[in-house]
């Protein structure tokens, strides 16, 4: 086979010129027609090709017949022996001629009844024969002759024209492309991505070429759009800007682009540079940009932008890319990237080195010191700055400690006080609370340093004891609510056998039989749960790890769920404590009661309700999350001061206390909550 490295004109319209001598390429040769054979021709790769076979004379060219897919069939004398015929290319008119013997044939437009279009049905094995006599002329230059070969590939130089036929045409291939579903097979999306990355770069090589009616161009009409700026070298560069049509019935609504004057300022340099060209594609579609990450692109919109025959990188003054969108939702951060391909053909990932970002209420700026594909990810981040989380996490840290030991001192002590009957219910309940509060916190305290460990079993061990702690805490609470609802309005001095062990074994059973549950469902269920967290400084993205839940619906079910009961639940204790105590002492301190009951709430794990605000925005949210962070991550060390309180308050002489006070408050009292 023959490769003939040839300089022709771009692609095929019109009808054919009156005369020989006016064509710009010809290519002739001989052929032995031994059997009734035709002429074939058909859309063919990046080149011309000219395929002798017994059965037919196949001519392949990249610029399609009228319709995709199809061929045109002419017949050829059905005489045998040997046909001399040529080729010419017209670029005037640009049309492709073929003269065999005395026939001539306009390919693709005769509209002779000789002509069949349609689809190959069937493959038929076919015998390749030689093509002699070979000889080519092109722009009236001196006729070259050939060696005999079967087949013949005329390729296209790179500064031949392209047509606005052609350039529609890529599109169409493209857009064929991307909305094609990935095929199940292994490797098929790579293969996707690897051809529509091939189709994309020989539509920028097409648009660097192509002809122009004006200025500016733009072509497509589905997924791909692509626009052609045209700007003339001047002694003063001025910007350049560009604005795409609105689209309402999509996520990004549009797009700008602004180019500095500085990305023109080497045509001062270049005398001999006729134009330059700004290349803008604009891709509804990220099929062929998908990352290892599955990264979501804000509307699945990509915009590029280049210079043709430039490499455009640290720039002085940024390029300005500003997306147009719907309003985005309160836990996404929009974040400007741009497609970097890797080593691998058919491989990238997204970047944001160069680039900046600017988030508005419906606008997203990105500025970049080069051009390249852009996109906005869609970034989920809570909103905190990356100094504030710093600060809760400190907080956190040092609460939970100082609250693990308050926890054991006031267990000690407890444990060592009066042994009276009516006093050792009481005082179990709060023992078991502060057990419950005391592994919450040591368990949160190793989490995250369980989940940087190599150890995957230790994680999920860690998780699971994390949830057991924390749904025990919640239990306790709701117990302690109940016993303190017994203690003051129910009946006074009762006692229940086992009372004690029944309570231990909801408030320790519960909690084991629903983490069995989950941990059983799947034992995956427990491990390392990354939290993202967007570091607006900087615009790095990093991730908090613990042991902890992996099934986010698992822990907004159980876990905010279950909480939600118990705060109900005391809720209603509470307000039916505050309700009897009012009632019940007329004679005033009212208000001293009032707030010892609420007081008695940091038992109750009334605080706790703050997480609810989580689901708010703005500085309320930032305000309610510092409040849970103190309260509740020194609910132990609360719980102590509050029992010394009302310890030093039972010491005091009965002269300085209401006798009402006594009733039902006393730590000593048969009926006191704490004692």
């Amino acid at each position: 086979m023959k490769v003939l490295l040839l300089l022709l004109l771009s692609s095929l319209q019109g009808l054919g010129a009156s005369s020989r001598r006016e064509e710009d390429f010809r290519f002739c040769g001989d052929r032995n027609q031994t059997q009734n054979s035709s002429v074939i021709y058909e859309h063919g790769p990046p080149t011309i090709s000219i395929e002798n076979m017994a059965q037919a004379l196949i001519i392949k060219r990249p610029f399609l017949p009228k319709r995709r897919n199809s061929y045109y069939k002419y017949s050829l004398p059905p005489a045998l022996g040997r046909y001399r015929f040529c080729i010419y290319w017209f670029k005037a008119n640009r049309t492709l001629r073929l003269v065999y013997g005395k026939q001539n044939f306009l390919l693709g437009g005769d509209p002779s009844s000789s002509i069949t279009r349609g689809k190959e049905s069937q493959k038929t094995e076919r015998t390749r024969t030689s093509i002699f006599n070979v000889s080519y002329v092109y722009k009236g230059g001196k006729n070259t002759s050939l060696d005999s070969a079967p087949e013949y590939f005329l390729e296209f130089p790179e500064s031949v024209s392209i047509w606005e036929q052609d350039v529609e045409q890529q599109l169409v291939t493209l857009d064929s492309l991307i909305a094609q579903p990935p095929a199940p097979a292994a490797g098929a999306t790579e293969q996707q991505l690897l051809h529509g990355a091939a189709d994309a770069s020989a539509l920028e090589k097409m648009l660097a070429k192509v002809e122009l009616e004006g200025q500016n161009q733009t072509f497509g009409k589905a997924t791909v759009h692509a626009t052609v700026l045209r700007v003339q070298p001047a002694w003063a560069p001025q910007h350049l800007a560009f604005a795409s049509q609105r689209e309402e019935d999509r996520e990004v609504r549009g797009f700008t682009v602004d180019l500095p004057s500085s990305l023109f300022e080497m045509a001062k340099e270049k005398e001999e540079v006729v134009e330059h060209r700004v290349l803008v594609m604009d891709i509804n579609s990220q099929t062929m940009f998908q990352d290892e990450n599955s990264s979501r692109v804000l509307g699945d919109k990509v915009v590029g932008i280049s210079l043709v025959d430039t490499v455009v990188a640290n720039l002085s003054d940024p390029v300005v890319l500003t997306f147009f969108h719907d309003q985005l939702p309160r836990n996404v951060t929009p974040l400007c990237v741009f497609w970097q391909e890797n080593t691998n053909a058919g491989s990238g990932s997204w970047d944001s080195y160069g680039c900046t970002t600017a988030p508005g209420g419906t606008r997203t700026d990105c500025r970049c010191n080069h051009l390249t594909y852009f996109a906005v990810l869609m970034v989920s981040s809570p909103e905190i700055t990356y100094m504030h989380r710093d600060y809760l996490s400190i907080i956190t840290y040092i609460g939970c400690l100082i609250s693990a030991l308050a926890s054991v001192c006031t267990i000690v002590f407890l444990y060592f006080r009066s042994k009276q009957r009516d006093q050792i219910t009481s005082m179990h309940i709060h023992m078991n609370l502060l057990g419950a509060i005391f592994l919450l916190d040591t368990t949160f305290l190793i989490s995250e340093h369980l989940a940087s460990s190599s150890s995957e079993a230790a994680c999920r061990a860690g998780g699971l004891f994390l949830h057991f702690s924390l749904l025990s805490c919640l239990t306790w609470m709701a117990i302690e609510g109940y016993n303190l609802y017994r203690l003051v309005i129910e009946v006074f001095n009762a006692y229940h056998d086992h009372f004690l062990l029944k309570l231990c074994l909801v408030g320790w059973g519960v909690p084991f039989f629903c983490v069995t549950l989950i941990f059983l469902a799947s034992w995956t269920n427990y491990g390392p749960f990354s939290i993202p967290i967007y570091e607006s400084i900087g615009g790095r993205s990093t991730n908090a790890t613990i042991c902890w839940i992996t099934s986010p619906l698992i822990h907004n079910v159980v876990n905010l769920g279950f909480f939600s009961l118990v705060f109900l639940f005391n809720s209603v204790m509470l307000g039916a404590m505050v309700r009897e105590i009012l009632r019940q002492n007329k004679k005033g301190h009212k208000l001293k009661h009032i707030l010892a009951l609420f007081g008695l709430s940091i038992l109750l794990g009334i605080p706790w309700a703050l997480v609810f605000f989580s689901f708010t925005s703005g500085i309320f949210r930032l305000i309610s999350l510092y409040i849970f962070t103190i309260i509740n991550s020194l609910q132990g060390f609360l719980i102590f001061l509050w029992y010394w309180t009302m310890v030093l308050q039972a010491r005091k002489p009965p002269d300085l206390q209401s006798s009402s006070d006594n009733v039902k408050l006393q730590p000593n009292s048969t009926q006191s909550h704490l004692g």
